[in-house]
């Protein structure tokens, strides 16, 4: 009851703070990016705050305790992503003046079908990204009020749907600046205290075979991601850090966020910023991970490792105390799901209103709701699929499309309409086809097992190629020297 009396506060206190924005979205630039007024310490909070999704609370500390600790990788790319993000697009892509993604594509190479490509592809981000949180809403409030799954799905999506939809990218950032402190305290607080109290105990256990888990203790203490089981810990890593470290470059909702800065320089600093907030949390989800291989080792045979850093603080303090840590964390990870779908669904809206159908503030509003439908359509029989398997497959995707277009886009004069457009639908194809087919087969091999599961080891560098190539085969347009100036012009 502690845990859903809190969570209903948080719901609570994130529509009071939405209702902020609503006097503020009155124009498209209003919804989409707050006018550009957004000063760098909110903006570095909400960014965080969106960022640190249901993979970072629930799915690391999952995979941890499944895996091993090489599943840090994935904290060590989700960070290391934003110092690319510093070093090639953060200033220049405030200096293009787009609103989103698809914005800077037309801007960049003046070519209205390019800008329809890119929002098709913000759709199958945003869609890929958004159904994990939306599953992890529905786990949580189910663990902690026996409610069905839907219940905690449909929730999310309405109290979501609802703040954005009223108030943009204004109330976005207020209430993921909110999430970012809630779910800091929430889940670091429980942690420390797990760490003092527990940790002293079960430090020795935690290095001891357990046969019972599956992995034996020198598999599971190897620092290296090993996908599937697949015997290629070096492929497997270096696809993950690929995907989740230029995944960080493309992801449409957080490109977004730079837009609201009022200018480059302050663009930089949000960047710069987030490095240090992203660092501080994830400190946190290895604790839950770790003493979830001694303290819950039975959520591995029922296949709920994502559940891990909700169960164990009950597992490990029993009585009232125990309960109120589980409120914490479950609270914690509850912002954490309507964090990130406030911006995955805003920069959904921009794709499908903004980029595809047309702008307007209206429009806007109606598209974050049919936004949120798909998205909640399509978690509910997403149950049995691991958190941060799904969100890999939206960082692959990211990185093998938009993450070439912007950074060709930004610092190479010579990209031509049709090397981006073969090179966005070859990544576009490739990284969700592989993500499917590893999703509905059994591969025969141990590379293939690989290569599907988590593809941006060849995904990224093919869309890459596809681009130089094509792009050499033509003639920039007359006025791309131009464009590239301005975007790196004080």
């Amino acid at each position: 009851m502690t845990a859903v009396t809190a969570i209903g506060l948080v719901l609570a206190a994130s529509l009071v703070i939405g209702l902020y924005g609503v006097h503020a979205a009155r124009t498209s630039p209003d919804f989409l990016v707050a006018s550009r007024r957004i000063a760098p310490g909110w903006n570095a909070m909400a960014i965080a705050g969106e960022y640190v999704s249901a993979a970072s609370v629930l799915g690391l500390a999952g995979l941890m305790l499944k895996d091993g600790i090489g599943a840090m990788w994935y904290a060590v790319g989700f960070t290391a992503g934003y110092v690319a993000v510093v070093a090639l697009v953060a200033g220049p892509m405030r200096r293009s003046g787009a609103f989103t993604v698809p914005d800077f594509a037309e801007y960049r190479l003046g070519s209205p079908a390019i800008r329809k490509l890119c929002g098709v592809i913000v759709l199958v981000i945003m869609l890929l990204y958004l159904v994990p949180q939306f599953k992890g809403a529905g786990v949580v409030l189910s663990l902690v009020s026996g409610t069905p799954y839907w219940v905690g799905v449909v929730l999310a999506g309405l109290v979501v749907s609802a703040s954005i939809a009223v108030g943009g990218m204004r109330s976005a950032t207020y209430v993921q600046a909110f999430h970012y402190l809630v779910k800091l305290a929430f889940i670091a607080v429980p942690a420390i205290y797990l760490i003092v109290h527990v940790g002293a105990e079960t430090r020795a256990d935690a290095l001891r075979p357990v046969r019972e888990t599956g992995p034996a203790a020198e598999d599971w203490t190897r620092p290296l991601i090993d996908i599937q089981g697949a015997g290629l810990p070096l492929l497997s890593t270096w696809s993950v850090l690929l995907a989740t470290t230029l995944g960080a470059i493309g992801l449409p909702h957080v490109i977004m966020r730079f837009h609201t800065s009022p200018t480059a320089r302050a663009a930089r600093r949000v960047a710069v910023l987030v490095i240090g907030l992203l660092g501080l949390f994830y400190l946190f989800p290895a604790v839950y991970g770790l003493l979830g291989r001694v303290l819950t080792p039975h959520l591995v045979h029922s296949n709920a490792t994502d559940t891990v850093s909700v169960v164990l603080p009950g597992a490990a303090v029993p009585g009232t105390l125990g309960s109120v840590l589980t409120a914490l964390v479950a609270t914690g990870a509850f912002a954490a799901f309507l964090s990130t779908s406030s911006g995955l669904l805003l920069a959904l809206a921009g794709g499908l209103s903004h980029d595809l159908f047309g702008g307007g503030v209206t429009r806007l509003r109606l598209a974050v709701a049919a936004g949120a439908l798909v998205a909640v359509l399509l978690s509910l029989p997403a149950a049995h699929l691991d958190i941060n398997v799904v969100v890999g497959w939206a960082f692959a995707v990211a990185a093998s499309t938009f993450c070439p277009l912007l950074v060709l886009g930004i610092w190479w004069t010579r990209l031509t309409v049709a090397g981006a457009a073969a090179g966005l639908a070859t990544g576009v194809v490739t990284a969700t086809g592989a993500a499917v087919l590893s999703a509905v087969m059994q591969p025969s091999s141990a590379w293939l097992t690989v290569l599907l599961a988590q593809p941006a080891a060849w995904t990224v560098p093919l869309a890459f190629l596809t681009m130089i190539a094509v792009s050499l085969r033509g003639v920039p347009a007359d006025w791309s020297e131009r464009a590239v100036l301005r975007l790196h012009a004080p």
